[in-house]
């Protein structure tokens, strides 16, 4: 086991950055691996039927480690964007052409130079997103292994099947190559033309990069980058988009679902929830300890992420003095920094968060919450992190928890997207499904309860896609299926034989499994 860097033992004049991992050695190995999707100078281009240009006007991407600006993301207006979605519709003629055989070796060509630039990738995701190393490497792997099932897996699917067309694909930050570049690269296994927009607060590097790589192996994939609001015409509801693949807000996501609803456009539309983890008739404490330190991988900048707790009063004793454990424990700050060059770099829970508006907006929740008269029950500080000396901070936000949140306030039924908890006491098994629900509908959610009649009954009545009964559930890979219910989700369900009936077309298609305007689908299995 590598040793782990104690904050408290180092000074901020004693760190340094990892030699190899600083952004000037990071940009030149991108340039080198892929010099057709960057200038001269670094700054990374659009690929626009085929071809890499357009630097179109450029938005400084910085970094949240510490301000440092990595590139610009060549943002295009609505008129390129209707050209570049025209052009990569017209691929999808030749491509769906293609057999299926050639274009799985296409995808394992793919595959096997993402393997080769592995460690480059997880380098742009901890510059771009600040996610700590194994963090970033894991985004990769996840990307490569779950593509690699569907190569191995997806012949019997598309029986009887054929492509849909062109497929657009906006995405948030905080998965580019496990979600975003995992999807992509198996909408073109399916026959699929592609365009994607790069994701505007991070990602945007590595996910230009994997796609020079797919583009370079032969697949008809296209990436611009632009405003939502600029190019919503354009990759939403332009006639040449076939299907739309989102991932982000509900607003977004919402408004996006209604301008859908008289077209014959397919589509995938994920959106946050409240995932709640309800606390009922509990013993094993340290069962789910390690749950909840999990649980703070990349500061619970997750759609999967457990934000809300809904405890028996009578456990609360309990549940404290097994949580405080939790979040002392935490280990967070610059994933990049070490005492001496051939030092691993620090073992961290998570490192910054995407932005500093990202940290306003939890100190906002925080403080209405207070004022209103939530108490507090944990409140991290950064005084001991390490950092280097003078660097911008202004994305950390150390974890903080609250207990019984006014129903007024905000964070008692929004989504935090980060390390902030919220506590909630119940006396009735009935109030802990109302607080459970009180987003209407999850992505996930759990029960820890050493009762499995009440385990059942929970999972019948808690409105989420996914429940685990004494476990956290996780987006999944390869067969596994996800999806939302309620105002977490809109559309077809994906994963495993849905996600390929999903993104392409055959008999049967009025009884797609998901949520749709009409009502609600779902699989056999939850």
């Amino acid at each position: 086991m590598q040793p782990n860097i104690e904050p408290k033992q180092l000074s901020s004049s004693a760190l340094r950055v990892k030699p190899g991992f600083d952004w000037s050695s990071v940009l030149r190995k991108a340039m080198a691996a892929t010099p057709e999707a960057f200038t001269n100078d670094g700054l990374l281009l659009n690929l626009i039927d085929g071809q890499w240009g357009t630097p179109g006007n450029g938005r400084p991407a910085a970094s949240p480690i510490d301000g440092t600006v990595l590139s610009k993301l060549p943002f295009i207006d609505l008129a390129t964007g209707q050209q570049a979605v025209k052009a990569a519709h017209g691929e999808h003629r030749a491509w769906g052409k293609v057999s299926l055989a050639q274009r799985r070796e296409k995808v394992k060509a793919t595959l096997a130079d993402m393997r080769t630039h592995r460690d480059l990738l997880a380098s742009l995701l901890m510059w771009e997103i600040g996610k700590p190393l194994p963090a970033a490497q894991a985004d990769v792997d996840r990307c490569i292994e779950g593509v690699q099932w569907y190569v191995e897996n997806i012949e019997p699917m598309l029986q009887g099947r054929t492509p849909l067309g062109l497929i657009s694909n906006i995405a948030s930050w905080n998965y580019p190559l496990s979600v975003l570049v995992h999807v992509i690269l198996i909408q073109a296994l399916a026959g699929n033309s592609v365009i994607a927009k790069a994701p505007t607060d991070g990602g945007g590097i590595s996910v230009g990069v994997a796609m020079a790589l797919a583009r370079r192996s032969g697949l008809p994939v296209s990436f611009v980058s632009g405003s939502g609001g600029t190019l919503s015409d354009a990759l939403v509801r332009n006639e040449y988009v076939d299907c739309l693949s989102f991932v982000g807000g509900r607003s977004n996501g919402r408004d996006i679902a209604s301008s859908l609803v008289d077209t014959d456009k397919r589509y995938m539309i994920e959106m946050e929830g409240v995932n709640a983890y309800g606390v009922w008739e509990f013993s094993q404490w340290a069962d789910l300890a390690k749950q909840l330190k999990k649980g703070f991988d990349y500061g619970k900048q997750r759609c999967t992420a457990y934000p809300r707790f809904i405890v028996q009063r009578s456990l609360l004793p309990a549940f404290l003095d097994m949580y405080l454990g939790v979040v002392k424990s935490l280990r967070y700050g610059n994933p990049l920094l070490v005492a001496k060059d051939a030092d691993p770099l620090p073992a961290l829970d998570f490192g910054p968060l995407i932005n500093a508006k990202k940290v306003d907006e939890l100190k906002g929740l925080w403080n209405e919450a207070l004022a209103g008269g939530a108490l507090p029950i944990y409140q991290g500080s950064l005084s001991s992190t390490p950092f280097l000396p003078g660097q911008d901070t202004s994305s950390y936000f150390a974890p903080a928890t609250l207990l019984n949140i006014p129903r007024s306030c905000k964070l008692s039924y929004i989504e935090p997207f980060g390390p902030l908890d919220a506590i909630t006491t119940v006396d009735r098994f009935e109030e802990l499904v109302t607080e459970m629900n009180v987003s209407n509908g999850n992505l996930v959610s759990s029960i820890a309860t050493d009762d499995a009649a009440i385990a059942a009954r929970a999972k019948q009545e808690v409105r989420a896609f996914k429940f685990g009964h004494n476990i956290i559930r996780s987006r999944g890979d390869k067969e596994e299926h996800f999806g939302g219910l309620g105002q977490s989700w809109k559309g077809c369900f994906v994963g495993g034989e849905l996600l390929a009936r999903a993104i392409t077309q055959g008999s049967g298609d009025d009884e797609l499994p998901g949520v749709f305007p009409e009502g609600t689908r779902l699989p056999k299995e939850r």
